[in-house]
């Protein structure tokens, strides 16, 4: 397939980028220079690429900050993404658009239960509001222009180059420092959050299923299916360090809300892709302590 991609230089895409190549696809995926919110720029790059399937990846994704800058997180997110559904319906042969959303968009679930992607919307980060509003205008753009917008809710996903602005890269740096120091104390935000990881090169699998098999117009949650504690979560992580390291509460490291559980279930994805996460959390958190400790030799 002949693939385009926005948000190509960033950490999900560049994961996205090797496995479309190792696939076999042409991948074209301009750097930060090109701008969602330049909209004749990004309709003159769309066109003259030609795509098949377009990945829609470009986004301010720090739940956090969102809260410091929402105007900034709705116009990259809401509008970024209206420019480029724009500028895929225009072309001459309308490609496919993968539109990557988040999982924040349901807010916290009432019970904790696995969330199916006919749950209730509940966002109340700026961030998730300007994913909800991305998600609906791809349901326009389908609706109204008949363009084959496929949409995909990953929950959390992690892995080696991930910025340190996300909780497991930013907890293995601070390991890794520690560990060169030869024990220590670990600042922490919020441990009693429980999250539903996944291992960011099962999700980029994913998305390249959901351009081959997935129904236009749907909606796809892409998540392992279990949750763990962040506490849990450090745990493992600092059980498999040299050092001793002791774990500190830091109230800077902690959002103004933060969703208590956040719990998926695939079985859409599954039974529409065939689907399933390969990569074991240990081995997503060795690779991520391992990159850290590579990055800091």
């Amino acid at each position: 397939m002949r693939a385009y991609l926005t948000g190509g230089s960033g950490f999900v895409g560049a994961w996205l980028q090797q496995h479309l190549a190792d696939a076999g696809d042409s991948v074209v995926a301009p750097g930060p220079e090109l701008d969602v919110l330049d909209p004749s720029s990004l309709e003159a790059d769309v066109r003259d690429s030609a795509p098949e399937v377009v990945y829609h990846l470009a986004a301010l994704t720090h739940v956090g900050r969102s809260w410091e800058d929402p105007v900034a997180t709705f116009q990259v997110n809401a509008v970024g993404t209206l420019n480029l559904l724009e500028a895929a319906s225009r072309c001459p042969d309308p490609p496919t658009v993968v539109l990557i959303s988040s999982a924040e968009v349901y807010g916290p679930a009432p019970d904790g239960t696995p969330l199916t992607e006919e749950a209730e919307l509940r966002p109340f980060t700026p961030y998730a509001v300007s994913k909800v509003a991305a998600e609906y205008l791809g349901v326009q753009a389908h609706l109204g222009r008949h363009l084959r917008v496929v949409r995909a809710r990953p929950f959390n996903h992690v892995g080696p180059g991930q910025s340190d602005d996300f909780v497991v890269s930013a907890l293995a740096r601070r390991m890794v420092e520690a560990e060169a120091q030869g024990g220590g104390t670990v600042p922490v935000g919020n441990l009693g959050a429980s999250r539903d990881f996944t291992d960011v090169r099962d999700v980029v699998r994913a998305y390249r299923l959901l351009a081959l098999h997935g129904t236009a117009g749907d909606v796809y949650n892409v998540c392992s299916g279990s949750a763990i504690t962040i506490a849990s979560l450090a745990d493992q992580m600092a059980s498999t360090l040299d050092v001793e390291i002791k774990l500190e509460p830091d109230p800077e490291l902690f959002r103004p809300v933060d969703v208590p559980v956040l719990l998926g279930d695939a079985t859409h994805l599954v039974a529409v892709t065939g689907w399933k996460p390969e990569i074991p959390l240990e081995t997503t958190l060795r690779d991520v302590l391992d990159h850290w400790r590579q990055t800091n030799a």
